[in-house]
């Protein structure tokens, strides 16, 4: 889960970290009376979007009066923002953060993730942080300091030390960053977090480090321990279709191709997208029914699947072991009661039941294109498209 950026700053203020000034808004009222809040007029405009690349993408404006702060918050609120990381889709701007324009003398980058191929959390740290940092890992990885440290021990300090030694920092400088991360571990193991992100962490003329921005992922299957997190989920940002799914115990990841998947299994889901991949076609989604979906689930995940506007054809590939195929059948069957079907359909049965899920698909008189196996499918699947 991700929060906005406004919500991870009140949250690690709360941590005792330093981080920018400044207030959420919704409109342009509010805009200007947080910036008499914050006494000034020198200030940041900045799109609250779950989504990075906002000051290239147009949303992010630096403004030094009360017009270039109408004008900024009139080009942004209420716009579709579309960045890099949106893939192509663009969302509307419904909040602002108004934030104390600050001075600049150093800009660093300091972020915690979870490396899965060691097992342990990650501390990565760069004195060329920004907004180019994305680049600088390509061209020059040396710059950036990967620091692994015990998640119930936390870094250090002799990690801390040997950080602030190789990077040429002062004792005042080394004292503040040695706290800030601290206190950021901390937070990533206490709250599940799988990313946290503080990019730039700027140092000021006063030689004083701030939080200049922060970004904040939440491990979703953390979330049950964490009700006042789960409470700052912005939904009107999230895949309607995975939010659905998410009612269902279905675990399914919207794509951008055009064959619809339903499967069981997240293994055999990944060989299913592969092998679509390798007949020429592109997935729509990710979609795992799991082991024991009720006909029900099934129903729900083929609704799922054909409310993307943009599937051309539909993949249903089971493999019976504990879910049965005969389950599957009926799933599909009481999903097209509901649903205009108006793209090809290509099931692959295998496992327990297999022969009475069968008979149920052919007894519907309903138009099913039967695969023998995956490879069949897929290039059956792909094959339909095309014709």
């Amino acid at each position: 889960m991700k929060i906005h950026e406004y919500q991870a700053k009140e949250i690690l203020g709360q941590e005792g970290l330093p981080v920018q000034e400044g207030v959420a808004v919704e409109s342009l009222e509010q805009a200007l009376e947080a910036a008499k809040t914050l006494g000034t007029f020198s200030l940041v405009v900045k799109a609250q979007i779950l989504a990075g690349g906002r000051g290239k993408g147009g949303g992010v404006k630096l403004v030094s009066s009360e017009e270039e702060l109408k004008t900024a918050v009139e080009s942004i609120l209420g716009k579709e923002l579309s960045t890099y990381q949106t893939s192509g889709q663009a969302t509307v701007v419904k909040k602002l953060l108004i934030a104390k324009l600050a001075d600049i003398e150093q800009e660093w980058y300091l972020g915690i993730t979870l490396d899965r191929e060691k097992g342990l959390p990650c501390i990565i740290f760069s004195t060329s942080g920004g907004v180019e940092i994305e680049e600088l890992a390509r061209t020059s990885p040396e710059k950036i300091i990967n620091l692994h440290f015990d998640p119930t021990e936390g870094p250090t300090k002799q990690q801390a030390s040997d950080l602030i030694s190789s990077q040429g920092l002062s004792e005042e400088l080394g004292s503040q960053l040695t706290d800030i991360i601290f206190k950021l571990s901390k937070f990533f193991v206490e709250k599940d977090c799988s990313l946290v992100e503080v990019n730039p962490l700027i140092v000021n003329p006063e030689n004083k480090l701030l939080l200049l921005d922060a970004k904040i992922n939440f491990d979703d299957n953390g979330l049950f321990r964490h009700k006042e997190i789960l409470e700052l989920r912005d939904e009107s940002e999230e895949d309607p279709r995975e939010l659905e799914a998410q009612k269902y115990d279905l675990s399914y990841v919207g794509l951008d191709g055009n064959i619809g998947c339903m499967v069981n299994g997240a293994g055999l889901a990944m060989a299913t997208m592969d092998l679509i991949k390798l007949a020429g076609g592109e997935p729509a989604n990710f979609l795992d029914v799991g082991g024991g979906a009720t006909a029900e689930k099934v129903a729900v995940a083929f609704k799922i699947i054909l409310k993307d506007p943009q599937v051309k054809a539909v993949l249903v590939n089971i493999f019976g072991g504990i879910m049965k195929c005969d389950v599957i059948a009926e799933g599909i069957l009481e999903a097209l009661k509901e649903v205009d079907m108006k793209v090809p359909l290509v099931v692959r049965l295998e496992g327990t039941n297999v022969d009475k899920g069968k008979e149920l698909l052919k007894s519907s008189n309903i138009s099913i294109i039967a695969a023998e196996d995956l490879k069949d499918a897929s290039e059956k699947v792909v094959a339909s498209i095309k014709e």
